[in-house]
């Protein structure tokens, strides 16, 4: 009698008026949370990764300070490319940069009240830094500047991967109690992305001779975090994945429209034909040196694809070919580097045309590998056109206890390219096993007639 009161009409409705008001808040957060945009700065695959600025006073003048201004970069995989940094703050005071070597600012600003031949550098309240380009007279360089602003990330490169420059700053204060340090720290690369926090006086740096037999401190140091949202970065994805494998014939492209569609009416002319008669024109356009991208017209728009394809199958190991293509006209990748996350990177055997590094950001979880190209053979992605791809393969072992080509295990579970996250297909359209889509969809069947037969007994 009870079983058969629980099944009436009156209590299913009420049932399912009951599972509606408690699925509108979670259906409310979902909405907010996709329309929302996130601004958070952390990256699980470097959870520590930085630019750090760090300003050492190396020495007082009559009326200020010359420093040493060094950008660190402490990301892993994530590097700064041209056309280079742009580093921007606003002084406490009224301060003035009478000299700067490395470097200097995009604008002088007013200097009126300076009497004489001799103006200060910039007089601006917000300056703007920007470094200087290879092949600047000696006399204006010293250590780690003049790169036109590149700087590497530190484990593709860790030689390159800080930038200096020297500032003589004027109408600042003399000492350590009257020096005020600038705030509002700005740091594009080249374009948004980075948020700086304050400026913290930290103990002086100190420096030991190159004899190593004597060192010395600065007079006064702080340091300066930035760090890296992709977020705020762009509004759209700058890349995206696709998959295809030997034991399959369909090739799973890139979701339609990840990057933007081809029919965008508040951005026309967003993308050219690869046999489009006005391509030089389109490319040369008023664009040209902008950070806009061109891209070829595809159905996902993206400037850049990354191809996953399971390739061969041994009896220890299996092989996996990579390749990327570039769709973007205006901008060729030097040091370019890719971030992929799949559990067998615990067992590679070989990577025959990229560099490898393994990458462990969960501790002893070997699952992280990072490639980047081989000098002068292929660290260098030409824009759009015949020329605009590289490809390697790699060979893994294979672990009895893990290994399978089931259920997508052989795909990736996460691809970056140049530190941006690519957009990755949905895990119901990779390519499957030989009759292994019938299995899959009676066991999404039998999962939701078992999660409805739960609410109904249970709610």
């Amino acid at each position: 009698m009870e079983r058969e009161m629980s099944c009436s009409p009156s209590n299913v409705a009420g049932s399912v008026a009951k599972l509606a008001s408690l699925a509108l808040p979670f259906l409310l957060f979902l909405v907010l949370s996709s329309v929302i945009p996130s601004t958070e700065a952390y990256d699980a695959l470097d959870p520590n990764g930085n630019i750090t600025i760090k300003w050492d006073v190396i020495q007082w003048t009559p009326d200020g300070y010359v420093a040493v201004v060094t950008m660190f970069n402490f990301q892993q995989y994530r590097h700064i490319q041209a056309p280079g940094w742009t580093l921007g703050w606003m002084w406490q005071k009224k301060e003035v940069i009478w000299s700067m070597v490395g470097a200097q600012t995009t604008e002088q600003g007013d200097c009126s009240r300076f009497k004489g031949g001799n103006l200060p550098h910039c007089c601006k309240k917000d300056p703007t830094v920007v470094d200087l380009l290879p092949g600047t007279p000696y006399n204006m360089q010293i250590a780690n500047c003049c790169k036109g602003g590149v700087i590497n990330s530190w484990v593709q490169d860790p030689a390159n991967s800080a930038s200096s420059f020297q500032i003589s700053v004027g109408s600042s204060g003399t000492t350590n109690k009257t020096v005020r340090v600038p705030k509002n720290f700005t740091l594009k690369a080249p374009g948004p992305g980075y948020t700086c926090g304050i400026a913290k006086i930290v103990k002086p740096t100190k420096f030991v001779t190159q004899d190593g037999r004597r060192t010395t401190q600065a007079q006064m140091t702080w340091n300066v975090t930035c760090t890296y949202s992709q977020f705020l970065a762009q509004k759209t994805p700058t890349c995206c994945v696709s998959l295809s494998s030997f034991y399959n014939d369909t090739i799973v492209n890139c979701p339609t429209c990840t990057c933007g569609c081809q029919n965008n009416a508040t951005q026309p002319g967003s993308c050219v034909e690869a046999d489009s008669p006005y391509l030089a024109s389109a490319v040369n356009g008023p664009g040209r040196y902008s950070n806009t991208p061109l891209v070829q017209c595809t159905t996902h728009m993206c400037p850049i694809r990354v191809h996953w394809h399971v390739k061969l199958n041994y009896k220890d190991y299996w092989r996996v070919k990579i390749a990327i293509t570039n769709f973007n006209y205006r901008m060729n990748y030097t040091q370019w580097n890719l971030v992929i996350q799949h559990p067998n990177f615990d067992n590679i055997t070989t990577s025959f045309s990229y560099n490898y590094k393994s990458l462990t950001p969960y501790g002893g979880i070997n699952d992280t590998a990072m490639l980047w190209g081989v000098k002068y053979y292929n660290d260098f992605l030409m824009e759009a056109g015949p020329y605009g791809n590289v490809q390697s393969e790699i060979l893994f072992r294979k672990d009895p206890s893990t290994f399978t080509f089931h259920q997508g295990w052989a795909f990736p579970r996460r691809i970056y390219f140049n530190g941006d996250n690519c957009v990755m297909p949905s895990p119901d359209s990779y390519p499957w096993l030989p009759n292994a889509s019938s299995q899959l969809k009676s066991t999404l069947l039998i999962f939701l007639f078992a999660a409805l037969t739960w609410l109904l007994i249970n709610v």
